[in-house]
């Protein structure tokens, strides 16, 4: 993995530019590794491994179980991608790895709420497209995509194969679409993005860790605002409009400033 440090918003914005086609992911603190929701939740509270296949799959059976109760089509639960996505849409852990097609959005989410260090990592998903694994060249994305049915239990939740899937369902609901949403599947949990990505390297890095210093968020969030990526239109429903209230608390435009002085 290559280790880039960012010291202005202007050379994020060059840098990314260069990684055409690439998928991105933010984090608020540049010390958080690319875990998924299920490997830091399995790590932090179940110690035994032997044991992380059958949650997993306990967890995705009660999920289907009673889902239905909420969903206008429950055929959605059939399909192993579609139901993963609905449950890491509502906040189920899960072994997805939310990533984005646009550096800006994963920016807006590394920086929203950071207090520290913040870091955007690239994913060079139009080389990883078309390598394999080098422990076994027959694992290419057309033969573990997880969207055919049985291969999400051959090649993913067995936790025997170091590989790893880009993409999205055949079907992406909203805020997938308004995010310009993707996603990466590991085919274990114990290993980060950045491990399992080494056996198909063989050449230059695959990830590109942009670390953005805590001083760059003032500009970059401004920047992000007058792009118009917010809560509100990357979540394009109520909960995303009332979590976009949180950065108008920051914004003091010079016009409302004056007005309100002189109201007082």
């Amino acid at each position: 993995m290559e280790t880039v440090q960012i010291a202005s918003w202007n050379e994020f914005v060059a840098l990314t530019s260069e990684c055409d086609g690439w998928a991105f992911r933010g984090l608020q603190d540049a010390d958080w590794s690319l875990l998924s929701s299920l490997s830091r939740y399995l790590h932090n509270y179940v110690p035994d491994k032997a044991t992380w296949r059958s949650r997993e799959e306990r967890a995705f059976r009660i999920f289907r179980r009673k889902a239905h109760n909420y969903l206008p089509d429950a055929s959605v639960l059939d399909d192993d991608v579609r139901c993963l996505a609905l449950m890491q849409h509502h906040g189920a852990p899960t072994r997805m790895l939310d990533f984005t097609k646009s550096p800006f959005v994963a920016a807006f989410f590394a920086l929203e709420r950071a207090v520290k260090n913040s870091a955007v990592f690239a994913l060079d998903t139009p080389r990883l497209w078309m390598a394999t694994p080098s422990n076994n060249a027959t694992l290419h994305r057309d033969m573990i995509d997880p969207r055919i049915q049985g291969n999400f239990e051959r090649y993913f939740a067995s936790n025997t194969n170091d590989i790893m899937w880009v993409g999205e369902p055949d079907r992406m609901d909203g805020r997938l679409v308004a995010q310009s949403g993707t996603f990466v599947v590991p085919g274990v949990l114990d290993k980060p993005i950045d491990e399992i990505i080494q056996h198909y390297e063989t050449g230059p890095a695959m990830i590109r860790k942009f670390v953005l210093p805590a001083s760059l968020r003032k500009e970059a969030m401004l920047a992000l605002y007058r792009m118009n990526i917010t809560h509100a239109t990357l979540f394009p429903d109520l909960d995303g409009l009332s979590r976009s209230i949180a950065y108008e608390l920051e914004i003091t435009w010079p016009g409302h400033a004056m007005a309100v002085k002189k109201a007082e």
